[in-house]
């Protein structure tokens, strides 16, 4: 989609269901480079010889250029695990779950070793032999879980039976905080941050509904909203103390008469808001 500036510049502008596509198939292509990675690292033989096979003298070269698995897949995995809690909610606890390490684990076997303890360089023996008990190999079907979840995410934007509302709010809070912006730049402070901050409570009001959270209030505030979703452990207490900073110079542009906004104030609630928006789910 194309648009112009008020200057006349012609700029590109994707949507956010189109940024979305574009960051699946980014993922899933890393995640498919990530489990041959790990194959690779496991079962080097194994997986040399199948290569060779596949790929005969450019065997060599397309090993080289996997990405190192622990240091890669740490950034996947918080990448992924956004989307996840975006666009396919109800797995996202699968997803984590194949990552995390069980809190109630007292020894390590191969059933609860997680990747996590891949990531970590993690090797279990027994015995005065060393007889291994799992290493890195366990994380293989936990990731290829992962993978499946996240394709499974890709395969929800071809089906008609996904809901796009989500996105389309998204636009629109997009849309919205760009106008605040310019209106700070014009420096029409109070209309900005009111402009922002009725993004961050209809944000707020949705991620409650997202996790099923009822309200109390039949017009809650962003304090009331932001004290239900810690009450409720969405966010946590450093999450709650940065929404309720937004809240409080919202409150300032949109009641306090005797105190103007300053710039930096404004500034820093168009930006948190804009980090709210795209953080928490």
């Amino acid at each position: 989609m194309t648009a112009s500036s008020p200057s006349g510049e012609s700029f590109t502008m994707l949507s956010n269901l189109d940024r979305f596509k574009k960051d699946l198939d980014s993922l899933i292509e890393t995640g498919s480079q990530l489990e041959n990675s790990i194959q690779a690292k496991c079962y080097p033989e194994q997986f040399k010889s199948a290569a060779k096979k596949k790929f005969g003298a450019e065997a060599e070269e397309f090993i080289a250029a996997l990405p190192p698995f622990a240091t890669t897949y740490q950034i996947w995995y918080s990448k992924a695990k956004a989307l996840i809690a975006q666009l396919l909610p109800d797995r996202l606890a699968d997803f984590v779950r194949h990552y995390e390490k069980p809190k109630s684990r007292k020894n390590i076997t191969f059933e609860n070793y997680r990747i996590e303890d891949c990531v970590l360089g993690l090797t279990m023996t027994r015995g005065w032999e060393k007889e291994k008990v799992v290493g890195p190999e366990g994380a293989i079907p936990h990731f290829q879980q992962q993978l499946a979840i996240l394709k499974a995410v890709r395969a929800r934007f071809e089906s008609s039976l996904f809901d796009i509302s989500q996105l389309v709010i998204a636009d629109l809070f997009d849309s919205e905080l760009a106008t605040a912006s310019e209106l700070a730049k014009k420096k029409f402070l109070r209309a900005a941050g009111v402009v922002a901050g009725v993004v961050l409570e209809k944000h707020l009001a949705q991620v409650c509904k997202n996790h099923s959270i009822k309200m109390l209030k039949q017009s809650p505030t962003i304090s009331d909203l932001n004290d239900r979703l810690k009450a409720e452990n969405v966010v946590d207490v450093p999450q709650w103390r940065s929404i309720q900073y937004l809240s409080d110079i919202r409150n300032m542009c949109a009641h306090n008469r005797q105190t103007e906004p300053k710039m930096e104030q404004v500034s820093d609630l168009i930006a948190g808001v804009d980090k709210t928006i795209k953080t928490l789910f």
